[in-house]
């Protein structure tokens, strides 16, 4: 039995200058099991041979979109007797929202070297902690799971940032910022194309959650993670037990603002908001004409008729990093 089974997308951005590293390092230490995939196609064959080993934990060294098609596997493939071990997340890719929440920062390398001696120590359970994950369907086919989902005009901002930004060879935190701070300049005055992020359409969706409510929205955020976006937090009341986290913001300047000071304060979720709207809840589902989506990279559309439906899993094994 490996002690880590090690996946690894040679496509991250990370791994295009450290991949080298992750080998030499596994190839000291023969208890890591290393799979690396060429696309994330070839996912699920990856998860099928590393549950035939057996591992204590399974380590994913990737971005966001490879965590995503990792844990749709692991959960949903039905490749373990049982179920499948604790996922650590290596701080790799370009957002790392998914690596941060679970305290993993800094050098992929000592992330892995934590992994180990967490497992060699005898002290591996100490450190397990439960989340719920997002499970997306808008096919009817089989759910893809998840742990970031952004809509509205966030997603806009978010391609943006991708397609537009990130070719500058920017600092991920500083692309990230420069982004939200273009992205609220177009709000604010009503601009947008060209070089900046394209004119906000915020659109019109209906989440439903003992109840529904319906409104035109800049900022949508589903969420099972601690740090909703740019190591915002909630309320400690409502951020520490990995439900589903829903945060609407109305499609107005001062609703905007009102959010970003409770986030700014660390009060979000403690009181009501005119024009915020954080809830939490096990189904949300998603209609409109435009009401694209970006579950951990992976873009959904929700078309007329066919709503985008979220639910929240039972609670599954990640391994805390942080000491």
């Amino acid at each position: 039995m490996a002690s880590v089974a090690l996946l690894s997308n040679p496509r991250s951005t990370g791994n295009r200058s450290l991949l080298p590293q992750v080998r030499e390092f596994c190839a000291a230490h023969p208890d890591i099991f290393h799979y690396e995939v060429e696309d994330v196609g070839q996912i699920g064959e990856a998860i099928r041979t590393i549950a035939m080993v057996n591992p204590s934990v399974v380590a994913i060294n990737g971005g966001d979109g490879t965590v995503q098609a990792a844990l749709t596997e692991l959960h949903s493939g039905g490749h373990f007797d049982g179920s499948p071990p604790p996922v650590a997340v290596l701080p790799n890719g370009k957002t790392n929202l998914i690596a941060l929440d679970l305290g993993a920062e800094g050098d992929p390398i000592k992330a892995l070297q934590r992994v180990l001696d967490l497992v060699h120590s005898g002290e591996l359970q100490e450190h397990v902690i439960e989340r719920q994950l997002i499970a997306l369907d808008n096919d009817g086919g089989r759910p893809v799971l998840g742990m970031f989902l952004g809509g509205a005009y966030l997603a806009d901002v978010m391609l943006y940032c991708r397609n537009r930004i990130y070719p500058l060879g920017l600092p991920n935190g500083v692309s990230h910022i420069l982004a939200a701070i273009l992205g609220l300049f177009a709000i604010i005055f009503g601009l947008g194309g060209g070089r900046l992020p394209p004119k906000p359409e915020p659109m019109t969706v209906s989440l439903v959650r003992q109840g529904e409510f319906k409104g035109k929205f800049s900022l949508l955020i589903v969420t099972t993670l601690e740090k909703l976006l740019l190591s915002i937090k909630t309320s400690e009341s409502h951020g520490t037990n990995g439900h589903m986290k829903l945060l609407a913001t109305d499609s107005n300047v001062g609703a905007l603002f009102r959010m970003l000071g409770a986030t700014w304060r660390g009060t979000l979720g403690q009181k009501p908001l005119n024009g915020v709207h954080f809830q939490q809840g096990d189904e949300i589902r998603i209609e409109g004409k435009r009401s694209n989506v970006i579950l951990d990279g992976e873009i959904f559309e929700a078309k007329n008729g066919r709503p985008i439906i979220l639910t929240s899993t039972q609670p599954v094994p990640f391994l805390r990093l942080a000491a």
